[in-house]
């Protein structure tokens, strides 16, 4: 089990996306491909990615009845990418099937990973929206472990829950962490954050940073001295 940094790519166009991926020249991040550039641009951004030899996380978050998403993960498992999520809250019966329709046809098939509690969600935002009355990092295992017996590789969550994750489903479940962000960085829209050298220590095995890579006046600098940070 590789640990790693995926960057965020939250933009709306391919070209925006290729002028930042061509700032690192021969460096290949992992990146994240999510909605909003998924939706602007389509399949054929993801095969372009590919073709210039990045890893992708493909990030759409399925969550709907069991049948649609299974039928749906059969579409993205075709998209060659390296990992894939979906929400933990469409229940084990959903998670189950969707793990059926991402196998490839030669029987393998890319990470694949649940989303419990969004990074921006806070304990006081769960309790008034949700109603979810118990503590974040119960939840937060309660939904890796469901995700665990229904077949998936591991969980987005944020750092702050990675040790109890582990603790609850084993070290080779996997967990990948956004809410990344530096001591000088601006916490946006995120509730539970850590910086990466915090997250390496909570044992996150993926972290994933957007803005305070994509919008530094030098992202490959800053990303080389996230990699010291975390992998070091």
């Amino acid at each position: 089990m590789g640990k790693d940094i995926i960057i965020a790519c939250d933009f709306s166009t391919k070209e925006d996306t290729f002028s930042f991926l061509d700032r690192f020249k021969d460096i290949k991040p992992f990146v994240k491909i999510g909605m909003e550039l998924y939706y602007s641009e389509g399949s054929d951004i993801i095969k372009e990615i590919k073709a210039r030899g990045h890893k992708i996380f493909l990030d759409l978050k399925l969550h709907d009845i069991p049948n649609t998403v299974k039928r749906a993960m059969s579409v993205l498992s075709k998209l060659n990418i390296d990992m894939c999520s979906l929400h933990a809250g469409g229940t084990s019966d959903m998670m189950r099937a969707a793990a059926e329709g991402i196998i490839r046809d030669d029987g393998t098939r890319p990470m694949f990973i649940a989303v419990t509690q969004l990074t921006s969600t806070s304990q006081e935002s769960m309790q008034r929206d949700l109603l979810i009355d118990e503590p974040m990092d119960k939840v937060v295992a309660h939904y890796a472990l469901t995700a665990k017996n229904s077949g998936l590789d591991g969980v987005v969550c944020s750092p702050h829950e990675s040790s109890r994750v582990h603790s609850v489903c084993g070290k080779d479940f996997l967990t990948v962490t956004p809410g990344i962000r530096f001591k000088d960085s601006v916490k946006d829209d995120q509730s539970r954050i850590m910086t990466p050298i915090e997250a390496k220590k909570a044992g996150s095995d993926y972290i994933v940073i957007g803005r305070p890579i994509t919008t530094s006046k030098d992202p490959v600098w800053v990303y080389g001295e996230s990699l010291k940070e975390f992998l070091d």
